[in-house]
């Protein structure tokens, strides 16, 4: 029985890790603000990633416990940045995506909504009206 012909493997494998690098992307952002993903039973996945921009809204470790920060980026930002960073990221995109942009609010579940209700009125003169709240999905046992 004539053996294996394994010549060819090596290059397979360097195509497939050059595939899996072409097409993986890093996280471009360092978490500053630590939040707890509130549960959701009704959640749909977003289409068009690179329409997506993301608000995180959390606590900052060694802050006090009661206050939550805002992160835009990499930075903690105020409530007066939203609009610039709105603006900074639609130029960001291009020309295709920038109607499709989503913004998606990561916050803690313990943030007061009338922080959210600010972020939302700050995303509106930015019109940015298309906007998304990150859950994670609770099975519901029947």
């Amino acid at each position: 029985m004539p053996g294996l012909n394994t010549a060819a493997l090596p290059d397979l494998i360097f195509t497939v890790l050059f595939f899996f690098m072409i097409v993986t992307h890093m996280r471009d952002v360092d978490l500053q603000v630590r939040y707890d993903v509130p549960q959701g039973t009704e959640l749909q996945k977003l289409s068009h990633k690179a329409s997506v921009s993301n608000i995180y809204v959390g606590r900052v470790p060694g802050m006090p416990a009661d206050s939550f920060y805002i992160q835009l980026n990499n930075r903690l930002a105020t409530m007066a940045d939203i609009k610039a960073y709105i603006e900074e990221e639609r130029a960001r995109m291009a020309t295709d995506d920038q109607p499709r942009m989503t913004v998606s609010i990561r916050a803690d579940r313990d943030v007061p909504f009338g922080m959210i209700a600010k972020i939302k009125q700050a995303l509106q003169q930015s019109f940015a009206l298309k906007v998304n709240y990150s859950a994670v999905e609770v099975k519901i046992k029947n």
